[in-house]
């Protein structure tokens, strides 16, 4: 099959297109023919070698760990899909190996949910990794309540954008820290936008008198400490993307349950996953760059 891979730690240069062996099928796994794959900031991350002092890898490294795509063949052990079944998945492993920069995977069971009907490829790839990590957020760690005041830092990002999404259904307040090109698309969705920088504690709050209720950080660089004097005294705050002292580090994990209410949520109208750019898997390296620069709201997307 076709893939894309890297041999040794860096950037986007080091990716390469190129053919590798067909994944191996587990009794418990199913067998994925990709049709979208969606990067996140974490590809390029471990590709660097960031992650290399609790994650080992094995070379050549096949990244990414959202996909969406068509059931080929299932494990001996699995009841839950048949070939034909349009699926999506987080299919993080503990090794960085087999990833969904290429033409199959094989998923275990569990890691998987089955596609929204709703939509399409790159938006069903696009889920998730951001939509388990924002709902671990808002609600199994934030527990956001109807009527509550939230902030979000990175509000127009792909875990930002789903978070907000649902803190809006759980009948909060959402205020949302983002560049002023990304403002009118909050404002699409139902999130009152605050320019990031100096003064946002004051912008902050002329929109929350009385101070937020819980606070989420997707962008880290110190957000948490710079807006703490925005809080009420019942606000409790988290990050995806900082760590240290008295801060609450959110990370995703598999959980087909979750993923499959999320599947619902979108169908239902609603939960949106905004597509910022689609690239060819060829050209992963220049979704790579694009990612890192400054884009539209919404995912990159590997189209296979």
């Amino acid at each position: 099959m076709k893939a894309v891979v890297y041999r040794h730690y860096g950037g986007p240069e080091v990716l390469e297109y190129t053919d590798v062996p067909d994944p191996k099928l587990s009794q418990n796994s199913v067998m994925v023919r990709v049709r979208a794959a969606a990067l996140n900031p974490a590809d390029h991350m471990l590709q660097a070698g960031l992650g290399e002092s609790h994650t080992d890898a094995w070379f050549p490294v096949i990244p990414g760990w959202d996909v969406a795509g068509v059931v080929e063949q299932v494990g001996a052990g699995v009841s839950e899909f048949a070939p034909g079944d349009e699926v999506i998945g987080y299919i993080r492993q503990e090794i960085l190996h087999h990833g969904a920069y290429a033409e199959l995977v094989s998923a275990p069971v569990e890691a998987l949910a089955r596609k929204p009907r709703t939509a399409s490829w790159p938006e069903a790839a696009g889920l998730p990794l951001a939509g388990l990590t924002a709902y671990r957020a808002i609600v199994q760690t934030l527990k956001v309540e109807p009527g509550e005041t939230v902030l979000i830092h990175g509000a127009a990002g792909g875990v930002g954008t789903v978070a907000a999404q649902l803190a809006l259904a759980r009948e909060a307040c959402v205020i949302g820290a983002a560049s002023a090109g990304h403002h009118d698309f909050l404002r699409s969705i139902g999130v009152h936008p605050v320019a990031q920088g100096d003064g946002i504690v004051g912008r902050v709050r002329a929109l929350a008198p009385d101070g937020v209720d819980a606070v989420l950080d997707c962008v880290g660089k110190g957000v948490l400490h710079a807006t703490a004097e925005a809080g009420s005294s019942r606000m409790r705050a988290c990050s995806i993307a900082d760590g240290g002292p008295g801060i609450t580090t959110v990370f995703a994990r598999p959980d087909s349950a979750i993923l499959t209410w999320l599947v619902e949520m979108m169908d239902a109208g609603g939960l949106r996953v905004p597509i910022a750019a689609t690239f060819p898997l060829a050209q992963a390296a220049a979704a790579q760059t694009a990612l890192k620069l400054p884009h539209p709201p919404g995912k990159v997307v590997l189209v296979i």
